[in-house]
């Protein structure tokens, strides 16, 4: 696929950048990666650096980086415990994390002819352990380009390398909005639909009845929040999940997506786990259910991503680099509120599938006053694109917004709830559907996919491991030595020094021994 408009010019910025921090602020799903893997390539061919160092939030965000990049040209090695990367790649791909974790490893190695590509820079802190450990592993280096679709931090901090204004607000180097994004076809457009209705609760002594019209303190609005999200009121959220899977299922059976998805985020895994008996009830369908703590969220993210399973319910799981451009319907449900997290949601539901046409998705979320604020931050980016009727300076009223929700002491019970839909933010439709924009005049054809470095060099080994074993068989020799003979006849010490070239020569070798009739490899023993 060709080079997408806004990437184009992206790279044109980036042009005149030799030195310092660049930070690229693009909508979620808009394509960020591919543009920093381009200039990465240009700069390894005409020798301005000589390394590449992709520091990532998590270790399966290291291998997509690594897949994206080889099939470019880029080939980085996920998960490498410093900047060295084997002698047939171009760079790494890291975790802050392990960054941080050991930075002197990594500042050892890194120089002036080092980029650094930092996704989601918005991860870091000054002074935090993840920020401090990227500076000082990559005060060095001689450019660091910072990506992020949200270039702010829930807690004010500072991103190291960003720059601020006056205001105290981050200072894009280049920046393509999630409305351009929408505009352009590139991204869905996200139509929020908050519910609302008379919610009652324990508090101590005291019965309290109120909706989110209703102007409560601190706690007792907490406390309204968690009976709208209570799966055990009846006609409180499990009427919502039962609305919005109707409403998947239009999109299943009469809306032409037959795969389409669904996603609940759920507030802890106890609540997950409510949320999916509901679903299983209303859908006929057991969803799958993933929390950070499971080691295997990522591999049940990945086959729901590849599925055609109806819903998905999480937990601390729906940050960056989870990619199911099937998704189309969503439930807010967990009590976190800050501006990133819900930045990040919406996220999830804007990407589009490569040659159909671009349509909305739905989010359903309780109409607390404070999600309704983060709602219309999204909905003002995009006022020249839906053309919403209703005026949306009535929504600068909205109370102070509070960020989360504490947990609740034990004087508090959810006695009832009777919420429905409302009408949708501003009353505003969806624009019609558009089908994925063309190439970028001038951009050119994307070079053909390659296999990455590490995927190459895995596959090898595989069959360098299979090949070992049928030899192993064949003479009634041990794996090991059969292991120590190739090592030596190849002059390294042990097969992870490898590189491709000595592998695929390691690999003739058992094949040329495979080959020698049996009599004659035992009279060579």
């Amino acid at each position: 696929m060709a080079l997408r408009r806004w990437q184009v010019e992206a790279l044109e910025r980036m042009g005149s950048w030799h030195a310092g921090c660049f930070l690229l602020n693009a909508a979620p799903g808009a394509g960020k990666t591919r543009p920093s893997i381009e200039l990465a390539r240009r700069l390894l061919t005409s020798g301005e650096i000589t390394r590449v160092a992709v520091v990532c939030p998590t270790s399966p965000l290291t291998r997509q980086w690594a897949q994206a990049a080889g099939a470019l040209g880029v080939h980085l090695a996920p998960d490498a415990p410093d900047l060295m990367p084997p002698r047939d790649f171009h760079g790494v791909a890291v975790t802050y994390a392990r960054v941080a974790s050991s930075p002197a490893a990594f500042a050892r190695t890194c120089s002036p002819g080092t980029l650094v590509i930092a996704d989601e820079v918005h991860h870091l802190g000054d002074e935090l352990a993840w920020g401090t450990g990227f500076e000082q592993a990559f005060a060095a280096a001689g450019r660091r380009l910072l990506l992020s679709g949200t270039p702010f931090r829930s807690d004010a901090t500072a991103i190291p390398g960003v720059t601020y204004g006056p205001d105290g607000i981050a200072r894009p180097d280049h920046s393509y909005g999630y409305d351009a994004a929408v505009r352009d076809g590139i991204c869905r457009p996200v139509t929020f639909i908050p519910f609302d209705g008379t919610l009652q609760w324990r508090s101590g002594d005291d019965v309290i009845e109120a909706g989110f019209n209703d102007v409560l303190a601190g706690r007792e609005s907490s406390r309204r929040y968690r009976t709208a999200i209570s799966v055990e009121l009846e006609n409180g959220l499990p009427r919502i999940l039962r609305e919005a899977n109707e409403r998947l299922e239009r999109l299943r059976k009469g809306g032409g997506h037959r795969d389409a998805g669904g996603l609940v985020i759920a507030a802890d895994s106890q609540h997950a786990a409510q949320v999916a008996k509901v679903l299983r009830e209303v859908s006929g369908e057991a969803p799958t259910v993933v929390v950070h703590t499971d080691a295997r969220a990522h591999a049940k993210l990945e086959a729901f991503r590849k599925g055609t399973q109806r819903w998905i319910v999480a937990v601390n799981m729906v940050s960056e680099g989870v990619d199911i451009p099937r998704l189309r319907v969503g439930v807010y449900a967990t009590a976190a509120k800050t501006a990133l997290i819900f930045r990040q949601i919406v996220g999830r539901f804007v990407r589009v599938i490569p040659r159909r046409a671009v349509e909305p998705s739905w989010l359903y979320l309780p109409g607390d006053p404070v999600l309704q604020g983060h709602a219309a931050d999204v909905e003002r980016e995009l006022l020249h694109v839906l053309a919403p009727a209703g005026d949306p300076a009535e929504l600068d009223d909205l109370p102070d917004r509070r960020e989360s929700e504490p947990a609740e002491a034990p004087d508090f019970v959810p006695l009832a709830a009777d919420v429905a839909p409302q009408m949708a933010l501003f009353g505003g439709g969806p624009p019609p559907p558009v089908v994925a924009p063309a190439a970028a005049p001038g951009a050119g054809a994307e070079p053909e996919p390659q296999v990455s470095a590490f995927e190459r060099r895995r596959r090898l080994r595989e069959d360098r491991r299979r090949l070992v074993s049928d030899l192993g068989r064949r003479q009634n020799r041990p794996p090991a030595e059969i292991n120590a003979w190739l090592n030596a006849e190849l002059g390294i010490p042990k097969v992870q020094d490898a590189s491709i070239e000595q592998l695929e020569r390691s690999i003739d070798m058992l094949f040329e021994a495979l080959r020698t009739p049996r009599r004659r490899a035992a009279a060579a023993r």
